[in-house]
């Protein structure tokens, strides 16, 4: 095992540098100690929030991990050392992920001490998580109208498909995705408008929610029928839950009212599959 002095460089000025970085990032964990101390005992209104917390431990990461990349960089034994960590760490990837294979092989399977050819004998396996960038397309639908040539009144053509909006410009899957990057992903609609703008896509923010709102109509007798269900089971789980709501007429915000109703009977051996539906009561 590699001691500290050992890994430390000669050079005086670059231990002033390591020094002086050393304490930058320490000064940094103070702070970010101090306000955890302080969401966690201090008074209310000198509490930090969560996410400012979360921010602050991010920030200070990055930090070391930019750091750490420097230090990778100038030592190659170190570099190798964090790889093996990493690797026995990261843990296996799920199964149902797709597995696209690429193949590295040598170019020449001539051993390099004779004439004859290699055999292979095994081989090292190893897996990365890669992602494919959210992609736009066109979805083109052609509908052919067919005539008879003998009759001149008679034509003949497919009926078109059902959409969520009709007569308009996004597929049932992209309204999905506007959906869930609103409601689970917590992504606004101008934002999410910002990031189809990237694109090339000029979609406004009102035309965003003509369509979560139209979907909302679509999907009303789904929540409707899943509260049904939900209130004929012989245990319900209920919880109440107030959140400030903007109102635009005072400049001010109003309570409002979230409700969820919940079943799950499967600790208790029930066969009937959970459910929570949730709604919600102005002030």
């Amino acid at each position: 095992m590699t001691s500290t002095t050992q890994i430390l460089p000669d050079d005086p000025d670059l231990l002033k540098a390591m020094l002086l970085a050393e304490r930058a990032r320490a000064e940094r964990l103070e702070q970010i100690i101090k306000a955890m101390q302080r969401h966690r005992f201090g008074r209310r209104a000198e509490s930090l929030p969560e996410d400012q917390l979360l921010l602050g431990l991010e920030e200070a990461e990055q930090n070391e991990a930019a750091e750490d990349a420097q230090h990778e960089q100038a030592d190659p034994a170190e570099r190798r050392s964090r790889a093996a960590r990493r690797r026995r760490n990261r843990g296996a990837l799920p199964a149902h992920l797709p597995r696209i294979e690429a193949i590295i092989d040598v170019e020449d399977s001539t051993c390099p001490c004779c004439p004859n050819l290699l055999h292979r004998i095994g081989e090292d396996v190893s897996e990365r998580l890669d992602i494919v960038p959210a992609q736009l397309r066109v979805l083109v639908v052609r509908r052919p109208r067919y005539a008879c040539r003998h009759c001149e009144d008679g034509v003949v053509q497919a009926p078109a498909p059902a959409r969520v909006i009709e007569g308009g410009l996004p597929t049932d899957a992209l309204v999905a995705q506007v959906l869930v990057s609103k409601y689970a992903d917590h992504l606004p609609l101008y934002r999410q408008a910002q990031i189809y703008a990237r694109q090339g896509i000029s979609l406004d923010r009102s035309t965003l929610a003509d369509w979560v709102g139209r979907a909302a109509c679509h999907l009303r007798p789904v929540h409707d029928r899943l509260l049904a269900q939900l209130k004929t089971s012989p245990r319900l789980f209920a919880d109440e839950t107030t959140a400030p709501v903007l109102d635009p007429g005072r400049g001010q915000t109003k309570t409002g009212q979230l409700f969820a109703y919940a079943r799950d009977d499967r600790p208790w051996g029930g066969t009937d599959p959970p459910g929570v539906v949730y709604m919600y009561a102005p002030a």
